[in-house]
């Protein structure tokens, strides 16, 4: 059984009685072990599975957790165990009972930048309002950390914003009321709705496990206190504490003791992972921060040829280079080495050096399958057929036509709203025939309004190159559109008239059709010319291929399910979680977190970019700086290679050796 696998303290916390259980747990002392272990101990006492939940950073932790019990329990009985992220859990519950189309924050961003765009800030304070992609951030940090209103949380996060905090939250309510009439729900939405909704439920869980607490943030924890559960397994440490800037609050397990009444606190000190050369460094480092909870590790590995080095170079590019050589004469297995950065400017040049000698890279966190330019399109075509209201997916859709731009893109949306009396095929298909297709819109001036002035052009302007049934259609009035604009909307128009009747039929439909087939036309054209700086036909149409094979993969994966809504749910639900490539493992801080490699490169250890003074600046700490270089420190097995550089000549920039190494005894 997996109780027989701990050791005492670990078994200590595993056993423990129900109630409010923290479980101080630093990196490398087995945390995954307890859980698995606290799991067990309940289905061996009775616990009905489906009254555990467990809840996880990542829905791949809890896959593994559950794994782990399947020597020891029933498939069947592990399955109705509430296992997942936050979102998952969340997701799983709602899907059911509530319509809700989950929208990726670039997606969303579209549509705030549609209503933001329509505002107008004439009264400037001595800073300039915050752009719209910002902004969104801004938002989403509010919904994850306060309870109080919008307009309050501006004015303290910056109160020199306070002059636009009744336009931000204007914008905002508009924001919220457009995603609620197309059913949009973003990752916020999903928690927001599921606290909401499951206090007023009748179900009740046993116990609630819950890993990295320490980064929870105030709608996380509401979630857990607002859910029925006779007793917390809170597993963190905070000394890993590393999400302030998504609203995780360090507060949260510190106070743990004081809100939670007869609270037991168990800590495990005996850690698996790192030599103790490398342990020294970290504890050497973090010992600055204020100490919430007592801790005293134990170092179980004996490596007597651990290395700890410095490596110092005259320019940042001298050491990217000697690193991707070292790399490349080390005898460690690629794949469990780990190059670590703190800020993303690092990557690009790395990876260079790196490529550059035939090393392969894998890169957690980079761009996935799914957010590669041809598959989101086509995924955004399969939600127009699935929501024909869809403006993000529309917008997203037609902006790739020449001449369109998401501008463009929204205001044809809005005319086939305005011909289709709010109902987008008719207006499409048979629209009505008014003299204004296109309304003036209106703007907000300090939430002041006025008329924007829309002159409309001949809709019959394009009839020789289009298609009997689209000719003179009274969106191509529009007067910014061209030729090429119109062509290209007339084979959209024929690719939504095309009828299916099961998945595999419309794949094949979209795939096949001249409006897709522009697509491929575009995006091929445009890679190719990137990369080659010429166009070859050849590669082009090699090109046209690779995007029918993964075409096919996106069909492949559709195959599990039988509803085209879950299966596009699906996608944006998963495919944060994705890891491209094989090699060197190239990663920030926060994607590193919870991993672990026998060789780790900490890069760029130099003030001002680890820590990073210009994020500190800006609502950030010295802390969680300090926080993150012990994340990065304890992901490393049995070797760790610091370096830094006194200047980056490209930048024209100075620089002295990071607060961090001084404070590890590793620079004077």
């Amino acid at each position: 059984m997996p109780l027989s696998l701990l050791n005492k303290e670990q078994l200590d916390a595993a056993c423990a009685p129900c109630g409010y259980n923290l479980i101080i747990a630093s990196a490398g002392t087995g945390k995954t072990s307890t859980i698995v272990g606290r799991i067990a101990y309940l289905l061996q006492n009775g616990v009905e599975a489906n009254k555990i939940m467990l809840l996880t950073f990542t829905n791949k932790a809890s896959s593994e957790m559950i794994k782990r019990l399947e020597s020891y329990f029933p498939k069947d009985i592990l399955k109705n165990i509430q296992a997942g992220t936050f979102h998952a859990i969340a997701y799983r519950y709602l899907k059911d009972n509530h319509k809700i189309l989950l929208k990726q924050p670039k997606e969303l961003k579209v549509l705030l930048r549609s209503i933001y765009n329509n505002r107008i800030f004439s009264d400037i304070g001595s800073s300039p309002p915050y752009k719209a992609d910002y902004l969104y951030d801004l938002f989403s940090l509010y919904l994850n950390s306060s309870s109080g209103s919008f307009v309050d949380f501006i004015i303290n996060y910056s109160s020199e914003h306070e002059i636009y905090a009744p336009i931000y939250d204007d914008v905002f309510m508009e924001f919220m009321e457009l995603k609620k009439y197309y059913n949009y729900a973003s990752y916020d939405d999903l928690l927001l709705l599921y606290r909401d909704l499951i206090k007023e439920d009748s179900m009740y869980f046993e116990e609630i496990l819950v890993d990295e607490y320490q980064d929870t943030n105030y709608l996380q924890n509401s979630i857990i206190f607002n859910t029925k559960a006779k007793s917390l397994f809170c597993v963190g440490d905070y000394d890993q504490s590393i999400y302030a800037f998504n609203g995780s609050d360090i507060g949260i397990i510190a106070s743990f003791k004081d809100r939670c009444s007869n609270a037991n606190i168990f800590s495990l000190t005996k850690n698996y992972r790192s030599s103790s050369k490398i342990l020294d460094i970290a504890n050497k480092v973090i010992s600055n921060n204020p100490r919430i909870y007592p801790k005293h590790l134990e170092v179980l590995k004996d490596v007597k040829d651990s290395i700890v080095e410095v490596l110092k170079f005259e320019d940042t590019k001298e050491q990217y280079q000697f690193i991707a050589r070292h790399i490349r004469d080390s005898k460690t297995n690629l794949n469990n080495i780990a190059i670590i950065f703190r800020n993303n400017v690092s990557s690009d040049y790395i990876e260079a050096a790196l490529r550059e000698l035939g090393i392969g890279v894998k890169k957690k966190g980079g761009r996935s399958f799914f957010e590669s330019k041809e598959i989101s399109l086509f995924i955004d075509i399969l939600n127009l057929f699935f929501n024909k209201h869809d403006m993000m997916a529309f917008v997203h859709v037609l902006s790739i036509g020449n001449g369109i731009g998401e501008s463009i893109a929204k205001d044809i949306y809005d005319c086939l709203i305005n011909l289709g009396d709010g109902d987008i095929k008719k207006g499409l298909f048979n629209p009505k025939n008014i003299k204004k297709p296109y309304q003036n819109r209106l703007k907000n001036a300090q939430l002041g309004l006025f008329d924007d002035i829309f002159i409309e052009e001949d809709s019959a302007r394009f009839n020789k190159a289009l298609s009997k049934n689209f000719a003179s259609h009274l969106l191509l009035s529009h007067p910014k559109l061209k030729m090429d604009s119109a062509i290209f909307l007339d084979k959209f128009y024929n690719l939504f008239n095309m009828k299916y009747n099961s998945l595999d039929t419309l794949f094949n439909g979209i795939l096949n059709s001249d409006f897709f087939g522009a697509i491929k036309e575009s995006v091929s054209i445009s890679r190719i010319k990137n990369k080659y700086k010429i166009l070859q036909k050849e590669k082009i149409d090699e090109e046209k291929n690779n995007i029918d094979r993964k075409i096919k993969i996106l069909y492949n994966l559709s195959k599990s399910y039988d509803d085209l809504g879950r299966f596009l749910n699906s996608i944006t639900l998963n495919s944060a979680e994705s890891s491209n490539g094989d090699g060197v493992n190239l990663l920030t801080i926060h994607a590193s977190k919870g991993l672990e490699f026998d060789d780790v490169y900490v890069i760029d250890l130099m003030e001002g970019r680890f820590p990073n003074m210009k994020l500190i600046s800006k609502n950030g700490s010295l802390e969680e700086e300090r926080r993150l270089f012990y994340v990065a420190a304890t992901r490393a097995k049995y070797n760790i290679y610091f370096s830094y550089a006194n200047k980056d000549s490209i930048k024209n920039t100075n620089y002295i050796p990071s607060i961090f190494l001084k404070e590890a005894g590793l620079v004077i």
